[in-house]
């Protein structure tokens, strides 16, 4: 997919979300076994429909995640950057990928796989079971952003479909 670049610094890691709350020696076992990766602007990471593998968590550079619709029109869904993570329901279930993936600047990334969560698993079952929180906690977050933005087009675009308190139907 792309190069693999130098390794991380626990530093890096502790600015970053997922890995809250985990402490120095984890994030410095982390920084030394993950590894890092860096696509050029444009390149496409992983093609909705694709083999799930991995999740990755955005140290420097932009993303964007597009969703092909049941029409075959691609949508933009979410731009990320440093801080953000994405391609989680890999480890989560074993689906093919859900979206389109694709560098939009230089970037630098984390991989993180099933077997390198199961590896923190054997380190430190705590730092493991606080970053599944964390993974859990973004993906519930995600899931109330699309309710919000799903009942906004169903109440702008699709007005004969939503039930008015005290119209009156019939």
């Amino acid at each position: 997919m792309t190069s693999t670049e130098s390794r991380l610094s626990a530093a890096e890691l502790r600015n970053i979300g997922l890995f809250g709350a985990l402490s120095d020696e984890v994030l410095a076992h982390l920084a030394a076994t993950l590894s890092v990766e860096t696509p050029a602007p444009g390149q496409t990471l992983f093609t909705e429909g694709d083999e799930a593998n991995a999740m990755y968590v955005v140290v420097g550079g932009e993303i964007e995640v597009m969703k092909r619709s049941r029409r075959g029109i691609d949508a933009r869904v979410a731009v990320l950057g440093p801080g953000d993570w994405f391609g989680e329901m890999s480890i989560v279930d074993i689906q093919p990928r859900s979206a389109t993936v694709r560098a939009i600047a230089p970037c630098r990334l984390v991989r993180i796989s099933p077997a390198d969560l199961d590896g923190l698993y054997r380190f430190d079952v705590r730092s493991y079971a606080i970053i599944v929180l964390n993974l859990a906690r973004e993906l519930s977050r995600r899931l109330r952003v699309a309710d919000g933005i799903l009942a906004d087009l169903i109440a702008n675009v699709l007005d004969n479909y939503v039930v008015r308190p005290g119209a009156g139907g019939g």
